[in-house]
């Protein structure tokens, strides 16, 4: 099924992970002002001049952020760190040890730069 629009992705999420997924959200809408929200792979993301520059997802067990590879090379340290998880393109956590806010509107700040790069 695909999905309509971020709030829709949120609503048929489950119920433990749509409060990390609202915060999520706003922290996304927050630090990307002039972002397009788009949905992409059947996941909400944000989208600048044709580039995603970020993204989230709920799973089974587990919410994900995605941002460019390069955002999440970059920091790679600084997410480990921290006790996150962290593939290729982003990070996974739980809603009870959810990414500080902090260190999400810096990834999606770099990220925004990495595209416009």
């Amino acid at each position: 099924m695909a999905i309509a629009d971020h709030d829709a992705y949120i609503a048929a999420a489950p119920e433990p992970f749509r409060p990390s997924l609202n915060r999520l959200r706003a922290l996304l809408a927050g630090a990307l002002p002039e972002a397009e929200e788009i949905v992409a792979y059947n996941m909400p993301g944000f989208r600048i001049n044709g580039s995603v520059v970020a993204s989230y997802a709920a799973f089974s067990k587990q919410c994900g952020l995605y941002l460019l590879p390069s955002v999440i090379a970059d920091h790679a340290e600084e997410i480990a760190a921290l006790g996150f998880k962290a593939t290729k393109t982003g990070i996974t956590f739980s809603p009870r040890k959810p990414i500080p806010d902090e260190l999400v509107e810096r990834l999606v700040r770099a990220s925004r730069k990495a595209a416009r790069a």
